[in-house]
């Protein structure tokens, strides 16, 4: 369980979170929601420490991460695995050297069982003979694939999915959303997943919080958030259907 107490972050004379208190389940797919500029992906590198807070604790698993060194943390760094909007691949690496990149960066595997770990990485991703191409010549829902191959080299406790489906059509953002949900359940991850894309929200959020103007504005789950009656957050959910509805004429 990853526990956010109180956080608040500010830029310069720019405060972008304001008192965020989140508690993200375990076990389960946690969305954070919200429009552009709201602060979710404030929020979210705030949680694995690629900012700094000002003020607030957060807790994984009851250890307080905000407090750590750099050496300490490193222990948590090993439990998280990370997608990144785009997949974030090195263009100059192989998808093999992609995925090997965490195991070489935080183990102290030999050469045989690294390889070992990837292959079993990228056939559970169900991506067969492509250890030697490279992310160019992938489809750009491949090298999503790829990306949660990479983010589970290091079978972590927590993923981080940034904008998962961003770039991808509805067909292929459904298996990226099957995908996540199954190795959430199959490896008892606690999953955070930033998404604008409602589909996911509609299918795959166990807990769902909505950020509006750096403030928990709402949360529940994707039952509830059919029958909210904030204001806010109905009109961010009508807006991101339009929306979809358009780009898929």
């Amino acid at each position: 369980m990853i526990e956010i107490k109180n956080i608040n972050k500010s830029f310069g004379e720019k405060q972008v979170l304001h008192d965020v208190s989140i508690t993200f389940h375990r076990r389960k797919i946690n969305l954070i929601i919200g429009a552009s500029g709201s602060g979710k992906s404030v929020l979210t590198k705030c949680i694995v420490g690629l900012h700094e807070v000002d003020s607030g604790n957060i807790e994984y698993d009851g250890r307080d991460f905000t407090h750590m060194n750099f050496n300490q943390r490193k222990s948590i760094r090993k439990e998280i695995g990370m997608l990144f909007q785009g997949s974030a691949l090195f263009d100059s690496l192989s998808v093999e050297e992609n995925v090997k990149f965490p195991l070489q960066m935080y183990t102290k595997m030999t050469e045989e069982e690294i390889l070992d770990r990837v292959n079993f990485c990228l056939n559970r991703v169900e991506l067969i003979n492509v250890n030697h191409l490279y992310p160019a010549e992938l489809s750009g829902g491949m090298q999503k694939r790829v990306g949660i191959a990479r983010a589970m080299a290091l079978n972590p406790k927590y993923l981080f999915c940034d904008e998962p489906n961003s770039g991808l059509d509805p067909q292929t953002g459904i298996v990226i959303d099957n995908l996540i949900r199954e190795i959430t359940e199959e490896y008892n991850m606690t999953t955070i997943v930033i998404t604008h894309d409602m589909n996911s929200v509609m299918e795959t959020g166990d807990h769902i919080t909505f950020i509006h103007k750096g403030k928990k504005w709402w949360e529940g789950n994707r039952k509830e958030i059919l029958k909210t009656d904030n204001q806010e957050l109905c009109d961010f959910v009508y807006a991101s259907r339009i929306m979809k509805k358009f780009k898929n004429l």
